[in-house]
């Protein structure tokens, strides 16, 4: 036998498929907030509830896990890697299908757009509805020719969903300009999609330099991948803006370098009524910048800083920040990294916000601790509350107490959410209790995913049952045995409320056990390791738009 080849190494392969139950749990969970967070397409067909969109994600997961599946069995190479790629391929493309059918049930939307609907039609120009599209030149004088017409009283314009190329925008900033000082409200929300960097920053200071000097009262520019960059290339037109009241910059990859070109730009925010920065990279130091703005807005009622990763300082400076917004009504800054001290921080800050209607607090790792400083604040200061969101806290049954509490003094709720916490029965026993008399208005109860038993469920069933109006009670995530789903139905259908109220039950486990030991961490990390390039593949799936 030839030495050489003896003296080879060894190959191995990594197989890639199938995914572990682990891996496609992860997908489903992923896809259910990609298809219930806000994006231009709920802006356009409507959002989708979470249970909604958690059936659809399941669904969507099933179908292409066959399909894959399928797939593999044919693959040539063996290893699973063209499996992997049409398994997230086929996932995003069915997610976008389910966007666009929009939701069965009609969903309050949380982002403030520009309303047409009370405006007269020739005051509104709208190109944002159909097919998600490159836009050139002849069909961009085409659309905006109405705003060409002599004496005409157009005020709003709204170009999103339509990416414009640089021959488009050439055409679009001479007409701007001619219009620009009676336009007072502009959405030029995702109109680059897809342009190479060069030519998006370029169209973007062709419109920033044709709409420098408007006075504007809304100003959205989201959804259009800034970065430090594309904040600059707007430099011009934000510049000019001392007049602001609506203010949105969603999903634009603000970084701190942006957040800061942002605070430098904008000359007065002394007006802004509502500020949105929901999905961005901002990071503490960005928080500073955000921070910095905040203190010179006074006439503040809507601020969002959610999924922005800040951290526990930038979570305290802008604790400390939103103290000078006497006139907040509706605060959201779910899904940071606040941690107790910038908890702490905001309960301090709590008190000087009376007219406070709307908070949301959820996925800020609060614990026990942070969270009772919080509700002790509120007690005093917002009874008037109407939404309160504090799920995903880590909040056990220590803080029960103190929850009720605040809840007994919060006679207008209308909605609360405690899911993705750890109250078990114990402390589902106290929040319940608080919720049995009064709070007529109630409409939405989440406490799935607490460790809840059938006594926890029977609580929070029975302080539901007689209330007018009610429409979701949501268990489910939870241990609660056979007996007691049926104990739970059984009362609420005794009460005013029928069983539709009662929400999907799929993911509770009567089986389960909230005191065993959670012995999934180890495996759940050896399993990651095992899947490898599926993991990563599925790690940041977004929907992929059509061409």
């Amino acid at each position: 036998m030839d030495s050489t080849a003896q003296l080879q190494p060894r190959t191995f392969s990594i197989k890639l498929w199938p995914p572990s139950e682990s891996t496609r749990l992860m997908l489903v969970d992923r896809m259910t907030k990609n298809l219930s967070t806000e994006s231009i397409f709920s802006r356009k067909y409507g959002l989708l509830g979470k249970d909604e969109a958690h059936e659809n994600a399941k669904r969507i997961e099933e179908i292409c896990f066959a399909s894959a599946d399928e797939h593999f069995k044919n693959e040539p190479d063996g290893d699973g890697s063209s499996a992997v790629q049409l398994y997230a391929k086929e996932t995003s493309k069915m997610m976008l299908e389910v966007l666009k059918k929009g939701p069965s049930t009609t969903v309050e939307q949380e982002t403030p757009v520009m309303d047409a609907s009370l405006e007269p039609a020739d005051t509104v120009l709208d190109i944002s509805g159909g097919k998600r599209a490159f836009i050139f030149a002849d069909e961009a004088k085409e659309l905006l020719s109405p705003l060409t017409k002599p004496g005409n009283s157009y005020r709003k314009i709204c170009f999103s969903n339509r990416s414009f190329g640089i021959d488009a925008a050439n055409v679009a900033g001479p007409i701007l300009e001619s219009i620009k000082q009676q336009l007072t409200e502009v959405d030029i929300s995702d109109f680059v999609a897809g342009r190479p960097e060069d030519e998006a920053l370029d169209v973007m200071r062709i419109f920033s330099k044709a709409l420098e000097g408007s006075v504007l009262r809304y100003l959205n520019i989201s959804d259009n991948a800034l970065g430090e960059k594309g904040v600059r290339a707007f430099s011009e037109l934000l510049k000019s803006q001392e007049n602001l009241e609506e203010l949105y910059v969603m999903n634009d990859g603000i970084s701190e370098e942006a957040a800061k070109a942002l605070d430098e730009l904008i000359p007065s925010t002394e007006k802004l009524k509502v500020l949105h920065f929901h999905n961005n990279m901002t990071g503490d130091e960005g928080a500073m910048s955000i921070s910095a703005m905040v203190k010179r807005s006074p006439n503040l009622e809507s601020f969002r800083c959610s999924a922005t990763r800040i951290g526990s300082d930038g979570g305290v400076a802008l604790a400390e920040a939103l103290g000078t917004c006497t006139r907040l009504k509706k605060l959201d800054l779910r899904d940071n990294l606040f941690g107790v001290d910038a908890g702490i921080a905001l309960s301090r800050t709590l008190p000087k916000l009376p007219d406070l209607i709307e908070l949301y607090l959820s996925d800020l790792n609060l614990e026990d601790k942070g969270t009772i400083a919080i509700v002790n604040a509120l007690k005093q200061s917002a009874p008037q509350l109407e939404v309160l969101e504090m799920a995903g806290n880590e909040i056990t049954g220590k803080a029960a107490r103190a929850i009720a509490e605040l809840l007994t003094a919060m006679q207008s709720l209308r909605k609360l959410t405690l899911a993705e916490n750890e109250l078990k029965d114990g402390g589902a026993v106290i929040v319940a209790k608080s919720l049995e008399d009064g709070h007529t208005n109630l409409k939405e109860l989440d406490v799935s995913t607490n460790m809840l038993q059938r006594v926890g469920a029977r609580c929070f069933a029975q302080a539901v049952t007689n209330k007018t109006g009610f429409v979701k009670l949501n268990i489910d995530g939870n241990f609660i045995s056979e007996e007691g789903i049926d104990e739970v139905k059984e009362i609420l259908k005794a009460g005013q409320n029928s069983l539709d109220v009662l929400g999907s039950l799929d993911e509770n486990d009567p089986e389960g056990d909230p005191d065993a030991d959670d012995e999934e961490e180890d495996e759940n990390e050896d399993t990651e390791d095992g899947d490898g390039g599926l993991d990563s593949k599925l790690q940041n799936l977004k929907v992929e738009q059509d061409d």
